[in-house]
């Protein structure tokens, strides 16, 4: 591509993107950050300065992250061994202490660090703070016990108000605060989907590394763009739908049943997939709206 082109590629690529700024612009966007995107330093960078300059052009972007492979990485360095129950991890008390030290001293401060390498305020905090997730705890399939592993009941949003009107992008670790106070480790996605309703947000962005929904599980070519909040009900129910995808399914039809006018989820380890899915036409992953 001769010079010449390639200024005017990148010019229609700005212009095809001023209609989406403009309607967007003072708009909250939930990312749920997590999957393969999380785990490669470049690609992390990217993302963050992605986030960064959602916030330059007007939009009030929150990062909720996961880190579960992170968390059983600690634990074996610890020599703990990590336990699930049907893809939930059993949560014991040193288990949580780990958890929420990955979660909110590690992986929350390293996110932030790189939003602020990209010029904009960052600050990590945990559902903890501010009493920002109310939890309590939720009991495994027939019953077993997981241990300090909970689910949302209620959202104060006030804290992350506060910091995105001094400037700040919110980056939350999603761990929960039970009525006694303690910590409750809760599914991220679940907590995104959550938070994009108390916030009244415009969108919400599952970033993972998978493309997006499937109708055939393993065959890329039959990526679904887009679904009606109906036909994601009928969706979550079937077998299209496996276990890693459940909660992120869930997340998107929690979202758009209360209000939030769209729901994506993208493979984030794709260049700038985030940017792409919000100021182009065709978007890169799975949409759920409104009937």
């Amino acid at each position: 591509m001769s010079a010449g082109n390639d200024t005017a590629f990148r010019a229609e690529v700005l212009i095809e993107a001023l209609p989406y700024i403009r309607s967007f612009r003072g708009a909250t966007v939930v990312v749920k950050y997590g999957g393969a995107a999380m785990t490669d330093e470049q690609r992390k960078r990217s993302v963050c300065t992605d986030v960064a300059l959602l916030h330059f052009v007007g939009l009030r972007p929150v990062i909720v992250h996961g880190g579960g492979p992170k968390i059983s990485e600690m634990m074996g360095r610890l020599g703990l061994e990590p336990r699930f129950v049907e893809g939930l991890r059993v949560t014991d008390d040193a288990t949580m202490e780990i958890a929420e030290m990955v979660l909110v001293g590690s992986i929350g401060q390293d996110l932030a660090a790189h939003v602020q390498a990209a010029g904009v305020s960052a600050v990590a905090i945990s559902g903890r703070d501010g009493c920002t997730l109310g939890a309590r705890r939720i009991e495994g399939p027939g019953g077993a016990d997981l241990g300090h592993v909970g689910e949302v009941t209620d959202i104060r949003p006030r804290l992350i108000h506060d910091l995105i009107a001094a400037g700040h992008i919110p980056v939350l670790s999603p761990i929960g605060m039970a009525e006694n106070g303690g910590p409750l480790n809760i599914n991220a996605d679940l907590v995104a989907g959550s938070l994009a309703v108390a916030l009244k947000a415009t969108k919400l962005v599952t970033l993972s590394d998978v493309p997006g929904l499937l109708r055939d599980r393993d065959d890329a070519s039959t990526l679904i763009s887009e679904l009606s909040l109906s036909e994601a009900r009928q969706m979550l129910g079937s077998d299209a739908v496996g276990s890693g995808m459940i909660p992120k399914l869930q997340s998107c039809i929690t979202a758009v049943e209360g209000g939030v006018q769209r729901a994506h989820m993208i493979d984030g380890s794709r260049p700038h997939s985030l940017l792409v899915e919000l100021f182009s036409e065709s978007g890169i992953g799975t949409m759920v709206r409104p009937d």
